[in-house]
This record gives structure tokens, C-alpha cells and sequence, in this order.
């Protein structure tokens, strides 16, 4: 008897197994694939930190530089951004939010003074921040010239503008700091005009910033060796003090013309010790005015402006000293010319013409206008 045909069962269960296989490589194999692509990334991504990395610690440590000197200045409006920029500009530093972090984390920004430096690309951060304090061996040396007949308030500008120092620490230091010279004794502290004439005009090197007590005492040594033994023991013999002398000096400092302060001394002189004569005691100096009314030339309003500086309107000297005279000025108010002059005038040669009179003196004057007019 014939048997009816039954396919196999096995045939099915081969192929869902065949099928259920190939699944398993195309995972097997997709997962490998999602594998080294996020190791590749993770690869990628290290090495780009690793170059960003580098590339900031060479700026950090300053590796990899080409050489180079800068100099820096910087001045109290300067912001911290502002010093970076400087940096820079000056190609010390190449990324300047990374110097200001830094800086953030250090607790390096306060250190930061005003001042000129010289700077190198050799020094990493910690040595630029370092390199731009107070006490840093990097500031630079500037030379200052004080002119003769500058005041204190002139001398204090220019010292600012070279960076030594700012004007207000050195007002503070000049008013309030008791110097050890014989000469200031007498001199109350509190004001820092106090000073006014003894800030020797000379050529003077300092370091930028440089401390203002330093920086004033040193002038004020300069003054000291100037003003010899010989010179202030004829001081004490004449009956006069260092200070009116001094002060003296500061008038003629401010109206020479350069080569007649031995006859403006004898001007002086000669209106001082004859208050019936002359200009009846007063000294009436034009520099005088011009010393409070802030350097501006003198006008007729001014002299009656109501200062002890005011040599129109107070007998007598002024004050004391309008501006730091040179030693020419100060020998001259020590040994003045012998003459009969109370009066003298600029002619329009630039040169003090000395007179006895004020008639002599106002006939010249008008001699020089009838010149310029006609």
C-alpha cells in the first residue's frame, strides 16, 4: 500500500534558524560599526582637547615663542583687559581670556601696577604678572628733567606723566610725610605746598613706579648738597632764614630773563629794606600772581585777589617759595647787585631794562608801545 508523502518539518526550522542567524551578524556587525564610530569620535575629541590643550599651555608657559622685547607702560585708568590688550598687541600673550583667567585664579590682578616694564616673550603668565608689581625687577628706567622755576604742582605732573609716580600719592607724601632736613623743620606738615621750592630742579633717573617718599627725597637730597655748609652758614650771618631766601630765589627764578637775576635781586632787595621808598613795601611781582591765579598771564583784577602769595596787595614776601629755583637764583638771592633800582620792564628785545623810577620806567614802557604801534 502506497504511503502519502509528509515534508519534513526540519525545512521551516532551517531557514528561520539561516534567517535568525543573518540577523544576528547584521547586529553583531552594526554594533561594531556604532562601536568605532564612538571610539573614533571619543578619539577625535581627545585629540582636539589635546591640541587646544597645547597650544594654551604653550601660551601659559610661554614655549615656543619667537624672542622678543616689549616695553609696557601702564597707566591707574588702565583696566586689567586694557594691560592684556597691550600684551597682545606686543605679541606676549596670544589668548587674552585665557591670561585674565589666570590671572582670576591666581589672585595675581591687584598686583598689577601702574608703571612702565620690559617684558619678553621668555616669561610665561606667572612671570609677567610678576613682572608688572610694585616690586618688580622688570620696570623700566626713565629719565626726568625738572627745568628751573618749575612749581610743585608742575614737577608732580611731569613725574606722573612718566609714570614715577601719581600726583595724588605724591601730595600726600609731600604734606604729611616729616622729612629729616634741618631746612623743613619750621614747616608744618598738612599742606603739600610745604615743599614748594625745595624739589632741587636737576636730571633725575628713577625706576617706574617708583615709591613717592623715595622719589621726593631724593630731591629734596639733591636740595641738601646744593645748599653747602659755606652757603647757609652766609645765610645765618645775613640775618635771613634758608626759607626767605628761598623764596627770594623763587621770585627771580620766574623773572629772569636769564642773565640779569643779580639786578632783580637788588630790585628786591631794594623795595624790602626801604617800605618808604619806591614801591612803599611792596614787592609787587607779577610771577606772584601768576603762582594763584594758575599760571595764567597776570591781570589788573588780579591783584586783588586776597593771598598771602599777593605781593600787590600784602607787604613784604609772599608766603613762601612760588617755584624750585636752580642754584643760579639761589646764589643771586644770597649776593645781589649794589643798585639804586626799584623798577624794571621787558623791552621787546626780550631783555630786563632796570629803571630807579617809575617815571623811567613807564617812559620806556611807552617808548616800546609807541614803537609797536608805529
Amino acid at each position: 500500500m502506497a504511503q502519502d508523502y509528509q515534508p519534513s518539518s526540519r525545512q521551516p526550522r532551517r531557514r528561520e534558524e539561516s534567517q535568525r542567524s543573518s540577523t544576528k551578524r547584521r547586529k553583531k556587525r552594526s554594533g561594531l560599526s556604532g562601536a568605532a564610530i564612538y571610539v573614533i569620535f571619543v578619539i577625535g575629541v581627545s585629540a582636539l582637547l589635546a591640541c587646544i590643550g597645547w597650544v594654551a599651555a604653550n601660551d601659559v608657559l610661554a614655549l615656543n615663542k619667537p624672542a622678543k622685547t616689549a616695553t609696557i607702560t601702564i597707566s591707574n585708568e588702565d583696566s586689567f583687559g586694557d594691560v592684556a590688550d597691550k600684551l597682545k598687541d606686543e605679541g606676549l600673550i596670544e589668548y587674552k581670556f585665557l591670561f585674565n583667567l589666570f590671572a582670576t585664579f591666581t589672585r595675581s590682578k591687584d598686583d598689577v601696577v601702574a608703571g612702565t616694564f620690559t617684558l619678553n616673550t621668555d616669561m610665561d603668565y606667572r612671570a609677567l604678572l610678576s613682572g608688572m608689581s610694585a616690586n618688580s625687577a622688570t620696570r623700566a628706567t626713565v629719565t626726568v628733567t625738572i627745568p628751573e622755576g618749575y612749581t610743585i604742582d608742575q614737577i608732580f605732573a611731569l613725574l606722573e606723566e612718566k609714570s614715577v609716580a601719581s600726583v595724588e600719592d605724591l601730595q600726600d607724601m609731600a604734606a604729611n610725610h616729616d622729612y629729616a632736613f634741618s631746612f623743613l623743620q619750621d614747616l608744618e606738615l598738612g599742606d603739600y605746598h610745604r615743599l614748594e621750592g625745595y624739589l632741587y630742579p636737576d636730571t633725575y633717573e628713577f625706576t617706574t613706579p617708583q615709591n613717592p617718599l623715595y622719589v621726593i627725597n631724593k630731591m629734596l637730597v639733591r636740595f641738601d648738597e646744593q645748599f653747602t655748609e659755606d652757603m647757609r652758614q652766609k645765610v645765618a650771618d645775613s640775618g635771613r632764614t634758608i626759607h626767605e631766601i628761598v623764596t627770594i630765589a623763587s621770585m627771580i627764578e620766574k623773572e629772569t630773563d636769564g642773565s640779569d637775576r643779580a639786578n632783580i635781586a637788588s630790585v628786591i632787595y631794594n623795595r624790602l629794606n626801604n617800605p618808604s621808598g619806591g614801591t612803599q613795601g611792596y614787592l609787587q611781582i607779577d610771577a606772584t600772581l601768576a603762582y594763584i591765579n594758575g599760571g595764567k598771564v597776570p591781570t589788573e583784577e588780579d591783584k586783588s585777589i586776597d593771598s598771602p602769595y599777593n605781593t600787590y596787595l600784602y607787604k613784604g614776601l609772599p608766603a613762601g617759595p612760588i617755584s624750585n629755583p636752580g642754584l643760579e637764583s639761589i646764589q643771586a638771592a644770597m649776593n645781589p647787585n649794589s643798585t639804586s633800582y626799584y623798577y624794571y620792564a621787558l623791552g621787546d628785545d626780550k631783555v630786563h631794562h632796570f629803571f630807579k623810577t617809575l617815571r623811567e620806567q613807564q617812559n620806556f614802557i611807552a617808548t616800546q608801545e609807541l614803537y609797536n604801534n608805529g
